[in-house]
């Protein structure tokens, strides 16, 4: 009897490889990109604002997103892990590029005055770790530096 339970588990684990095999099914890969965000320093105040939300944002190679990772009220540099919980789609396999946007109204897409973004340096896949995202531009329009010296300027709003 032990001998029958043997080959009869051996023979059901020997089918299961072989189907496994030849039918295609290939369990899907984990899919997680970790790394950071930093913001160059004179756009730092702005970026830890209360109420900011920071937006992390991975592309296909077309620049259309496939995952999302929000994180409210950050502290910079900030580390980050996109895993499959902040995909957009089932899955993905591919090219990726990263972006951040960094902005106190929540709408990610139109980049409005006050908004800080950036991006990655390089494209990435799926797996990749230590990624850096530099957040280094800020939409805005010029406006005239009040002070008490006769000699105002326009500090340029993008920066």
């Amino acid at each position: 009897m032990k001998y029958f339970v043997t080959a009869f588990l051996l023979a059901t684990l020997g089918l299961g490889i072989y189907f496994y095999k030849h039918t295609g099914v290939v369990p899907p890969k984990k899919f997680v990109l970790a790394g950071h965000v930093e913001v160059i320093s004179r756009l730092q105040k702005n970026a830890e604002a209360n109420n900011v939300t920071c937006s992390i944002i991975a592309k296909n190679e077309a620049d259309v997103p496939i995952a999302i990772k929000r994180i409210i009220n950050p502290t910079f540099p900030l580390d980050f892990e996109v895993t499959k919980d902040d995909l957009l789609i089932d899955s993905y396999e591919g090219k990726i590029k990263m972006e951040v946007q960094i902005n106190s109204h929540g709408s990610l897409g139109v980049l409005k005055s006050g908004d800080i973004f950036g991006s990655g340096v390089q494209e990435y896949s799926s797996g990749s770790q230590d990624i850096l995202i530099v957040a280094d531009k800020m939409i805005g329009k010029p406006t005239l530096s009040g002070g008490r010296n006769k000699n105002n300027f326009f500090r340029t709003a993008a920066r």
